[in-house]
């Protein structure tokens, strides 16, 4: 375990204390690490962000086992407080609870705390070790942001004299995933706009946001391309047609080149489909363009080979996973895209792949699926319940009306087609692409709800086999954060053009926050027979027809941020046969039977060969879960179906999109 983490967990021995009040202002212990460490010594975190939330937990879960010399689920609780003060919580639980405070000021004496407060938890271990070796005095603003860009991010914005310095960067840090804090992002923009060769561009946006590094790449790349004669058709999300700025990289200098090449193989750019290469076009160059399906062949291959060689372990961050789905989405996407003769000659390499992926996801999620829950949201959702967090957060930094749409059943690889349709139809939106973790099982009634109503399954125990609270859920959020009835809107079973008229309407000049489903991806998966790549033709027929690209211009017209969601993803599954049951389990899903009874899902499991379980973090302590084993189903042997309800990859991890307006972003 590492000396940053150690440093933490000294706090905490369950020995002395059933109920623990953690004085948490920055975070520190909505570290993955942190949480994990917590659980194996026998500690449960429950943040205190509902004082009604709270009670009910801890008196159900908790007191009322330690009053009847019970066990509890942990040997000790932690009330976690994102305060230094614990003044205010209740007297019952002040005169219990031993009491610890963490702080990033205590952590780092020695650096600016007004600085290191922005940065994310994953910064925090490479920080400490730096820290303790390299900061001898104590250090201003100033100087602890140039401390942190040398030993955290290994960039000194005064050596980068030369635009080519400047891109291998750039493409280093986004590459990484390592976007700069909006403090230090600033801080290099401003040494770098005093070089006259780099004061024009839009530097701290760059360094600050991936998405829009992206989207200026995209289009430098496709304009680099023209200068040697080549056009063509862009995959993926092109360009605006108006630019204010036109960006010139030096794509062909050896320190920028490589970062490209990997960016390419593992879909985070796009290249662009041509009829034929010009014999002027440098071969390193080719690696963004396809000619013929023989070209989109190898990519696929290529990504294939990339993610095998990359996949996350069990000692891996969550991020590692969110990274490791949207490749993989974007190889899956490409996979379903070619004609029947490439595609077969792949089938064995992609199944190989989805095997491993699954194989190392479920072992992941049985050591750290139970800490995702408590992550902190600041960048992003990490589970589909902490969505309406995260837009109330940008609601509260002046985002206004938000509208959220949730399409059901809508895997990473679908996003991906869906993507690149809007490409060709609708070339003014532009994306800011994530992803997030479903609530397991990945059944609509527990993670759409979840999404609806941001809890977890087993904060609505009564409602988990069933949609219809989704309004009332909805709207209770809302009206939590001090919203009107009238200025919530929800809606759902959303699928065609003629019915946005209607969508239009009833949505009031009132509305701030609008929740609406879109049902067409569950009803096509729900009615596939070809396997998910008819699914891909049936999505992209779909899309052509112009609902989707009309229902954004609508909401983005009307003043909404757009996001997009789903609430579980899907899968390819062979039937390994229906048991008989009777009415043994409450829910037969075709990848997960569930039950109210310890007994019959022991029964069960011992009954269905090659099924197998999961710790029960967060579902109702009575909703017991047995899940079809590898890449099968609960359905007629031999049976080939898409469905969905367990632990793939392309079931566990959704999109979780922004859709932006490039002309009025530029």
């Amino acid at each position: 375990m590492s000396s940053w983490v150690d440093r933490i967990l000294k706090e905490f021995t369950a020995d002395l204390s059933r109920l623990w009040i953690a004085a948490d202002p920055d975070d520190v212990l909505l570290d993955e690490r942190v949480l994990s460490g917590l659980r194996e010594r026998g500690f449960e975190l429950l943040p205190y962000d509902d004082s009604v939330a709270f009670r009910a937990e801890y008196e159900e879960r908790y007191r009322t086992a330690w009053v009847h010399n019970q066990d509890a689920p942990t040997k000790a609780l932690v009330l976690h407080l994102r305060d230094s003060s614990t003044g205010n919580l209740p007297w019952d639980y002040l005169s219990q609870a031993r009491q610890v405070s963490v702080s990033l000021a205590n952590l780092f004496p020695k650096l600016s705390y007004s600085v290191v407060r922005q940065l994310g938890p994953d910064q925090h271990e490479a920080l400490f070790d730096a820290h303790a070796k390299h900061a001898s005095q104590t250090m201003g603003e100033s100087s602890t942001k140039e401390f942190i860009l040398t030993h955290i991010y290994k960039i000194s914005p005064h050596l980068m004299a030369r635009p080519e310095d400047l891109w291998r960067e750039l493409l280093r840090l986004h590459y990484r995933d390592a976007a700069l804090p909006a403090v230090l992002a600033e801080h290099v923009a401003g040494v770098l706009s005093e070089i006259t060769a780099l004061k024009p561009l839009p530097l701290r946006q760059l360094f600050e946001s991936k998405p829009a590094l992206l989207r200026t790449v995209q289009d430098a790349w496709y304009r680099f391309l023209s200068i040697y004669g080549v056009t063509g058709t862009q995959i993926g999300e092109p360009s605006p047609a108006e630019l204010q700025l036109r960006v010139e990289i030096p794509f062909e200098h050896p320190d920028v080149r490589v970062w490209i090449d990997s960016m390419f193989l593992d879909g985070l750019l796009h290249p662009l489909s041509v009829q034929g290469i010009p014999t002027s076009i440098p071969e390193w160059a080719k690696v963004g363009v396809i000619q013929d399906p023989l070209a989109l062949r190898t990519l696929v291959a290529e990504g294939i080979k990339a993610i095998q060689q990359a996949l996350p372990d069990t000692e891996s961050s969550y991020r590692d996973w969110i990274n490791t789905a949207r490749k993989f989405g974007e190889v899956l996407g490409r996979y379903h895209g070619l004609d029947a003769t490439g595609a077969a000659g792949l089938k064995a390499s992609m199944a190989e792949l989805q095997r491993a992926t699954d194989e190392q996801l479920i072992a992941w999620s049985r050591k750290h699926y139970a800490d995702l829950p408590s992550l902190p949201i600041v960048k992003g959702p990490v589970m589909v319940h902490h969505i309406p967090r995260y837009l109330e957060r940008q609601r509260a930094q002046g985002s206004g009306r938000v509208a959220l749409l949730v399409f059901d059943g809508l895997a990473i690889d679908q996003w991906v087609l869906v993507r690149e349709c809007l490409g060709r139809h609708a070339p003014n939106y532009g994306f800011d692409e994530s992803a997030c973790f479903a609530w397991m099982p990945t059944l609509t009634s527990v993670s759409r709800q979840a999404i609806f109503s941001g809890l977890k399954p087993r904060e609505f125990t009564e409602t988990i086999e069933t949609t219809a609270s989704e309004p009332a859920h909805w709207s209770r959020f809302w009206q939590d954060q001090g919203l009107k009835s009238n200025e919530i809107h929800y809606q759902k079973g959303l699928k065609r053009i003629d019915q946005l008229e209607e969508l239009e309407s009833s949505i009031a000049s009132s509305t701030k926050v609008a929740g609406i489903v879109v049902d067409t991806v569950d009803e096509i998966v729900h009615g596939a027979v070809l396997g998910k790549r008819g699914i891909a033709n049936q999505i992209e027929n779909w899309c052509d027809s112009g609902f989707v690209d009309r229902l954004f211009e609508l909401l983005l017209a009307k003043g909404f941020d757009v996001y997009l969601t789903a609430d579980h993803g899907n899968v390819e599954a062979i039937g390994q046969g229906r048991p008989k049951q009777g009415v043994a389990a409450e829910m037969r899903g075709e990848r997960v039977r569930t039950y109210r009874n310890e007994a019959l899902a022991a029964e069960s499991e011992a009954v269905c060969l090659g099924t197998y379980r999961m710790e029960n973090t967060g579902l109702p302590a009575n909703y017991v879960v047995l899940y079809a084993g590898g890449r099968s189903a609960f359905t007629l042997q031999g049976e080939q179906s898409v469905v969905h309800g367990g632990l793939s990859i392309e079931e566990l991890l959704v999109p979780f999109i922004k859709i932006i307006n490039k002309k009025k972003d530029k």
